[in-house]
């Protein structure tokens, strides 16, 4: 069992974002966005984010907007492997992690004065939330269910296993943006926007207790449920023992000799070479001392080693880096149609890791990993049906196959993920409107990209919700957001590095509830 298979699944990192958006890109940055996803052509405040060049048509003065979103998600591997049945009786075993957020705040903020407006905002532009697995991931115990077979084959009869994994991710993008727009002419404005990236992760987790049953007449002659590294530690003891009791026979000469002939000259009991067979459950008489003090040493560098991997193992690591994100904005505005376009470039940085407790080797302290923000381009319409109806589309690509990946992971993915938005509004009347909004998201991943740690799936997700006019500057919105899914399956011949075949199908679930404040000074 390789240590990086067993836990390999303390690599939790990618896969905590609970938004809208690419594999690192959140999209979602105020309540407006859940009650309709459609806001690429937006020319209200929270074009702070969607639309800059849009801040042109806003009222002169000062506009302000609060938001707050509560995420609730879920993650369900659904994983078929037979050595799983060694634990619960069943190949078949569900993993389940569950994310929440329930404060992810937003604030935006445009001053605008005839053809010119400076805008400013802050939001989670990437990841948000925590993500918990209190059972663990089938990526570490894969490794540790073939503890079971490995032993039997060996003529040690081992029936099950069990063992204690938890992970606590957490991951931040925080985003500061800063834009200045300009009017060209009563159709045509544009913006150029900055945007700092500051990276905040955290990982905790364990993987403890690993216990089998292994039926030994020395270390376990009941076949009880002990801990798997006192049995490798008491193996491998016992098996360099009996190396170094084969030395005076080597060092004499005799090393040539067979077990049976070193018996027949007295060299050697019977009980000393029953004792040696049982050791390494075969019949040993033919074999000669070298090569029986060679099989012992090679069975006591592995019980070594397994004995090392089944050993408590506990993780607690921060990563923190930032990056800066150029962004273009441009808009087209005539009588009832807005058009829009935004493009955002890459932003290069790595994550440092900032270790206390690392038994897993995978998070060295001061190590960077590779950690880039994809480019987006965005581009949306708005037209108004009457003055109180307005519908909008848009369209989303994020280029995260351009974007540099720890172990180059980007390589698994065909040109990023495209997203279509399309969504309407309705002015009840001075006071109230509504409005809902469809987003359809297809990822660009392949096979291979796709883990327990980090998958991405096609979904649909549909947005609803209000707002009410509080007073003539001030409106509240509500809305709710929700993500459908659609399963993964993958099939492996070599599941999780074991050499059988498995597979896991990959679901998930999200709801995000949101309220917010707009007002505005004039």
């Amino acid at each position: 069992m390789k240590k990086k298979q067993t836990l390999l699944a303390l690599v939790i990192f990618a896969a905590v974002s609970a938004f809208a958006g690419g594999l690192l890109t959140n999209t979602n940055q105020s309540a407006h966005f859940l009650r309709n996803p459609a806001l690429d052509a937006t020319t209200e405040i929270d074009a702070v984010y969607t639309n800059p060049a849009g801040l042109m048509f806003i009222s002169d003065g000062i506009h302000i907007s609060f938001s707050n979103q509560s995420v609730f998600q879920t993650r369900t591997i659904k994983s078929n492997f037979a050595p799983f049945a060694y634990n619960g009786g069943s190949a078949d075993k569900t993993f389940l992690g569950e994310a929440s957020a329930p404060i992810i705040p937003s604030i935006q903020f445009a001053y605008k004065k005839d053809k010119i407006a400076f805008s400013a905002g802050f939001a989670i532009t990437g990841g948000g939330g925590k993500a918990v697995f209190n059972h663990g991931l089938p990526s570490f115990e894969a490794p540790i269910s073939m503890l079971v077979p490995s032993l039997t084959a060996k003529g040690i009869n081992t029936t099950a296993y069990s063992v204690d994994g938890f992970m606590e991710g957490r991951q931040y993008i925080f985003g500061v943006q800063m834009n200045g727009s300009y009017k060209i002419n009563y159709v045509l404005s544009v913006a150029l926007g900055l945007r700092l990236n500051m990276v905040s992760n955290s990982y905790i987790g364990h993987l403890t207790n690993i216990r089998i049953n292994p039926v030994h007449p020395t270390f376990n002659p009941t076949g009880a449920m002990m801990l798997a590294n006192t049995f490798f530690t008491n193996a491998a003891t016992a098996a360099t023992g009996a190396a170094a009791s084969l030395n005076p026979i080597i060092t004499a000469g005799a090393g040539s000799n067979t077990l049976a002939q070193l018996v027949a000259s007295g060299s050697l009991t019977s009980a000393q070479v029953t004792q040696l067979s049982s050791g390494l459950g075969k019949n040993v008489s033919a074999m000669t001392a070298s090569q029986v003090q060679t099989l012992y040493n090679n069975a006591a560098t592995t019980y070594t080693a397994n004995a090392t991997n089944t050993a408590d193992k506990n993780l607690n690591s921060k990563q923190s880096g930032w990056g800066l994100t150029p962004i273009i904005s441009i808009n087209y505005h005539l009588e009832k149609l807005n058009i829009a376009a935004k493009y955002e470039m890459k932003s290069s940085l790595d994550v440092q890791n900032e270790t206390t407790i690392d038994d897993t080797g995978l998070y060295p302290d001061g190590v960077n990993t590779p950690n880039d923000i994809p480019a987006f381009l965005s581009v949306g319409a708005e037209y108004d049906l009457t003055k109180s109806w307005k519908v909008s589309g848009g369209y989303h690509h994020f280029f995260d196959s351009d974007a540099k990946m720890a172990n180059d992971k980007q390589q698994y993915i065909k040109g990023g993920i495209n997203e279509y938005m399309v969504g309407s509004e309705y002015k009840i009347n001075d006071m109230l409107l509504i409005s809902a909004g469809l987003q359809v998201t297809r990822t660009g991943v392949t096979d291979s990209y796709q883990s327990d740690l980090s998958y991405s799936l096609n979904s649909y997700s549909v947005g609803f919700g209000g707002a009410v006019k509080i007073t003539p500057k001030l409106r509240l919105n509500l809305a709710y957001f929700f993500t459908n899914y659609s399963d993964w399956t993958k099939n492996s011949t070599n599941y999780n590095g074991t050499t059988l075949t498995g597979s896991d199908v990959y679901g998930r679930t999200n709801k995000v509830f949101g309220i917010g404040l707009d007002y505005r000074f004039d």
